[in-house]
C-alpha cells in the first residue's frame, strides 16, 4: 500500500507546478517519501478512529476539503516534519499541505473504483490493519 500512496504523491506533487517548483530537486525523493509516510500513518490512525476501512473511505469521499479532519490530522505533523527534517521553507510546506486534499481524493477514488485494482478496500485493510484489533 505504501508504494501505491508514494506513486499518488509523486504524480500529484509532480503534476502541480506550484508544488514541484517549491521543492528543491535534490530533496524531491525525500519529500515524496515523507509525505507518503505521513499519509500512510494518518490513514492508519483515522481508520482506527472511524471504526475501520468503511468509515475511513466514507470520510475520505465525504469531506475532502482543506478543513477536513483527516486532512488536518495529516497536514499538521507533515508541515512541521518537512520544515525540520528537510529544511523546506514555509512556502514549500504550505504548497505541499495544500495538495493533500487532492492526493487523498485520488486515493479514495481509486479505492472506490471497482475497475481500478491498484488500491482496494481489501488492500487498505491488509496494509493498515496491523494493530487495529479487528476493526476490518
Amino acid at each position: 500500500m505504501f508504494d501505491q500512496i508514494l506513486d499518488l504523491v509523486k504524480n500529484q506533487l509532480g503534476g502541480n507546478p506550484q508544488v514541484s517548483g517549491a521543492i528543491p530537486a535534490d530533496k524531491a525523493d525525500a519529500v515524496h517519501n515523507e509525505v507518503a509516510s505521513h499519509i500512510n500513518d494518518g490513514l492508519k490512525s483515522q481508520a482506527a478512529e472511524q471504526g475501520g476501512i468503511g468509515g475511513l473511505l466514507s470520510m475520505l469521499t465525504g469531506s475532502m476539503g482543506s478543513g477536513s479532519p483527516i486532512t488536518n490530522a495529516i497536514s499538521g505533523g507533515l508541515v512541521g516534519s518537512l520544515g525540520s527534517k528537510l529544511g523546506l521553507p514555509p512556502a514549500a510546506t504550505g504548497a505541499i499541505a495544500a495538495a493533500l486534499p487532492g492526493i487523498l481524493a485520488k486515493f479514495a477514488h481509486k479505492a472506490n473504483d471497482p475497475n481500478d485494482q491498484s488500491i482496494t478496500p481489501d488492500s487498505i485493510s491488509k496494509s493498515l490493519g496491523g494493530g487495529l484489533g479487528g476493526l476490518f
